[in-house]
């Protein structure tokens, strides 16, 4: 099983590894696409007070957000920490890696891949310095970066998958760097939450936001930790419902994504 997880807005500070080196991350055959982001994303953040506030406006930041641009501009020599601890957020602190079983962080750390606009992808196990690039960034010489990393990502990622089942979490920015083809789409899930509550008697359901994120997060740590090794989306819902979610499947299409509902009555 290989699970996608959306990145983090919310990044740890600090940190006390090396300098980041693309080619040591997960999936290494990204490194030179890594390389062409990092580099236009440095010098983009480096210069006078023009440069930063056409690189805070390239970024989507805020005027309060100016830090986030110094930071970019440091990011070949900033110190590094693993990715299961530089992101934070709602998911993060659900999946919660820090007090994941010994057995369970070593299943995490083979079959989860953290897409993010920057790096591509990221295992939670990789070094990586503090950063502000998200997944719908347009930079000047690169371009939209759901394009750049389509290609490398299109290649990479169906290979890491090998026949085993996809279990995609990712967040609308992130789709569009990879969507996978007919044959690996048949074995890929996708998962909504949905709030059910009654009022008046009558069952009414809505989606979710913010307890969206924290029920993946849950999701992925139960799964992390029960063992379960489910082959496709069929046996993923098996799983879950063992672990006592209810799961209502979608209507599944031949060559598309299995779509799932994750029905909950409490946040």
């Amino acid at each position: 099983m290989l699970v996608l997880l959306p990145p983090s807005e919310g990044k740890a500070e600090g940190g006390e590894g090396r300098p980041v080196d693309p080619a040591s991350l997960t999936l290494p055959e990204l490194a030179p696409a890594r390389r062409a982001v990092l580099d236009e994303l440095v010098a983009l953040c480096s210069g006078d007070d023009d440069a930063v506030e056409k690189a805070r406006t390239v970024l989507g930041l805020s005027a309060g957000q100016r830090a986030e641009v110094a930071k970019n501009a440091a990011l070949h020599q900033a110190p590094t920490l693993p990715a299961r601890e530089r992101y934070t957020g709602v998911l993060y602190d659900a999946l919660s890696f820090a007090t994941l079983s010994r057995t369970a962080r070593e299943r995490a750390a083979r079959s989860v891949l953290i897409f993010s606009g920057l790096w591509g992808v990221v295992g939670p196990e990789d070094a990586i310095p503090a950063y502000r690039c998200a997944g719908g960034v347009k930079l000047p010489g690169v371009g939209g970066l759901a394009a750049h990393w389509r290609g490398p990502l299109g290649e990479a990622v169906p290979q890491a998958a090998g026949e085993g089942l996809v279990l995609d979490l990712r967040s609308s920015a992130y789709t569009g760097m990879f969507k996978p083809a007919r044959g690996l789409a048949e074995r890929t899930a996708s998962v909504r939450v949905l709030h059910a509550r009654t009022v008046d008697g009558v069952e009414k359901r809505s989606v979710v936001s913010h307890f969206n994120k924290a029920t993946k997060g849950r999701l992925v740590r139960e799964l992390l930790e029960s063992g379960a090794e489910p082959a496709g989306p069929e046996e993923l819902a098996e799983a879950l419902r063992a672990l006592g979610y209810t799961i209502e499947a979608r209507e599944a299409q031949t060559g598309r994504v299995q779509q799932f509902d994750v029905v909950v009555s409490e946040l």
